[in-house]
């Protein structure tokens, strides 16, 4: 197989070109791409579905490629564990998990990523009940910065699981991971318009009472897109939108029409809130139920860069306020909703989530508008409310800064100095946000 060695994320935010790409099919190759790292001076890094917008999967050393290394190794029906392969991708997985009568417990939005791209990176779905999927994960094969093959689990290392579960790539090489999955479960999506001073107004009240929650909001409108999930039993009549409905809602609207608009808004800035305001007008009700991993997931071609900031929950209505006031005061021109969701607290020494219940705000552009001035306006709004900044999206927090904000950030720099002493998995991205 060829592969190319010029790299550059799906955002197009981030590129490098790696001295050499290695595309390992077994555990043994990986620890010997690590020796040959150690050995010839190169740092070296796995690279996955390349979704996270912010460098941490850049490398000018040695880049893995681990689309040899998907699909299923092992599966324990009893306690509802599957053991992956690193490389296997989040949309692969209802083919793996529904003949097995098993779901993952929660899923963002986006399903492109591998399991071990969300996992390190802190990707999370919404809902207070549940945390990101990193706190499903209960065990994990590494390769070490020494090339020791390591085996983490409840009852091995078990003092390394709650950092390496959520390692952002500085810890190793995960070749498997061993998810803690749920019966395979429906949802049922109630989708709806309400006022964004209604949202605000209720925002703890609405994620506390149901099973997920989030909102839209366009700027320049004072509305927003709600969406409810409630879980229901796999036994459950479904009713999915027809694959017409799904087609014109998922493809012809949000990708086609949508990314018709954002072209034509970037030309002619002027006409965002006219246009924000027509879209959020004829935002309509509906309401259906279908496999979790349908409800949970939808697909986006339009490309935008991202940042995100997890915030005590009791602080987003203030920061969406303050982020609204300061977008009219700024006169920004944004195209792209704000997304809003939350999750509940976690113990993983790294998770934006860690120790609170969080919610989390989005921020988007349009990739090929410039976003330094407004994610630069937003940031500083989210940092105030005790923002943490996801660690897959754009941010310009560094070291001295997390440390702050992560209770367990020298713990996890001690696993570091233990796994990783020469720093072959380091880069630019992790020198700035976790020191050298």
């Amino acid at each position: 197989m060829s592969v190319s060695r010029y790299w550059t994320n799906w955002a197009r935010s981030e590129r490098s070109e790696p001295a050499l790409v290695v595309a390992p099919r077994s555990v043994e190759q990986v620890r010997l791409a690590v020796l040959r790292a150690l050995e010839t001076g190169h740092t070296i890094k796995p690279i996955g579905a390349s979704h996270s917008f912010s460098g941490i999967g850049a490398t000018d050393g040695i880049r893995l490629d681990m689309s040899r290394m998907r699909g299923l190794v092992d599966v324990d029906l009893e306690r509802g564990q599957v053991t992956l392969w690193a490389g296997t991708h989040l949309w692969e997985l209802p083919a793996i998990l529904n003949p097995l009568g098993l779901a993952l417990e929660n899923m963002g939005d986006v399903d492109r990523q591998t399991i071990t791209g969300a996992t390190q990176t802190g990707t999370h779905g919404t809902g207070l009940r549940f945390g990101g999927i990193s706190t499903r994960i209960v065990g994990a094969t590494i390769v070490t910065g020494i090339g020791e093959v390591l085996s983490v689990s409840e009852t091995q290392h078990a003092e390394l699981l709650p950092a390496i579960a959520l390692g952002l790539g500085a810890l190793g090489v995960l070749v498997t991971v061993t998810v803690q999955c749920v019966p395979r479960f429906l949802l049922r999506a109630v989708e709806a318009p309400v006022p964004l001073a209604e949202v605000l107004d209720a925002f703890e009240e609405r994620n506390r009472e149901v099973d997920h929650f989030e909102f839209y909001w366009f700027p320049h409108t004072e509305g927003t897109r709600t969406k409810t999930n409630h879980r229901m039993p796999v036994e459950d009549v479904a009713r999915p939108l027809t694959s017409v409905a799904r087609f014109v809602d998922e493809e012809f609207v949000n990708n086609f029409v949508f990314g018709t608009v954002v072209a034509a808004e970037r030309r002619v800035p002027s006409a965002i809130p006219t246009l924000n305001r027509t879209i959020q007008s004829i935002s309509s009700r509906r309401d259906y139920s279908d496999e979790s991993h349908r409800i949970f997931t939808t697909r986006r071609r339009v490309r935008f860069r991202e940042m995100e900031y997890a915030l005590p929950l009791a602080e987003v209505p203030a920061a969406v306020r303050e982020l609204q006031t300061m977008i009219e005061r700024q006169r920004f021109r944004v195209s792209f909703p704000i997304e809003v969701r939350s999750a509940a607290a976690d113990d993983l020494w790294m998770s934006t989530a860690h120790g609170r219940d969080s919610g989390y705000v989005a921020i988007h552009r349009y990739w090929k508008e410039p976003f330094q001035e407004y994610f630069r306006a937003a940031e500083a709004i989210l940092v105030a409310h005790g923002g943490r900044p996801h660690w897959g999206k754009m941010h310009t927090r560094d070291a001295a800064q997390l440390c702050e904000c992560y209770p367990r950030f020298e713990d996890f720099a001690q696993v570091r100095d233990r796994l990783d002493p020469e720093r072959v998995f380091t880069n630019s991205t992790l020198d700035r946000t976790l020191g050298t």
